[in-house]
């Protein structure tokens, strides 16, 4: 039986203290998320709180990070308004990924075998040319290949490899690679 109440955060490391999360928590929520905030200002926020970020990445408003000291951008990626980045692991995009509009890479869940509910995460990447496109759903452990596509509202639970579709029905299909 699930006893929600033996809940620990035991063996989980958030990777600062408590006072550089409250700083990072108050930044993203009154500026890094905010409309006026100048997409450069976002990737310098990152930044500052220990994110690798490449060049020319585009960071839109309302983009939620959780541990910006996890995270790994590489050049000249998107990451679009609304996305939500939810990095209790390591997540690791690469170079020209586009993460559409309210998309969701999450890499934590929980053991629901175990009573306690434990946590059972596991980190993301996303490799060079992908696209997650709108309120598609990534998450923990899964692998997105080179120039593979998470079609909109898509869910992907495990790797998907490179140059293939997969779709909201959990088809799957190859794509070819961009000229």
């Amino acid at each position: 039986m699930r006893d929600l109440s033996s809940f620990t955060l035991a063996g989980y490391d958030k990777g600062r203290g408590r006072l550089v999360q409250a700083l990072w928590f108050a930044v993203m929520n009154l500026v890094f998320m905010a409309w006026w905030c100048p997409p450069r200002l976002r990737v310098a926020l990152l930044r500052a709180f220990g994110a690798t970020v490449g060049e020319r990445v585009l960071i839109r408003h309302r983009v939620r990070v959780l541990w910006p000291w996890k995270l790994t951008v590489g050049d000249h990626t998107w990451i679009g308004e609304g996305a939500w980045l939810l990095n209790l692991e390591p997540v690791t995009i690469g170079r020209h990924v586009c993460v559409s509009q309210e998309a969701l890479l999450c890499t934590g869940s929980h053991d629901h075998r175990a009573a306690d509910f434990r946590y059972r995460n596991a980190p993301i990447t996303v490799e060079d040319g992908a696209w997650i496109a709108a309120r598609a759903t990534v998450l923990a452990g899964a692998t997105v290949g080179r120039h593979a596509v998470v079609g909109a509202g898509a869910v992907l639970h495990q790797d998907l490899p490179g140059l293939t579709l997969l779709t909201a029905d959990g088809g799957r299909r190859p794509v070819e690679e961009p000229a």
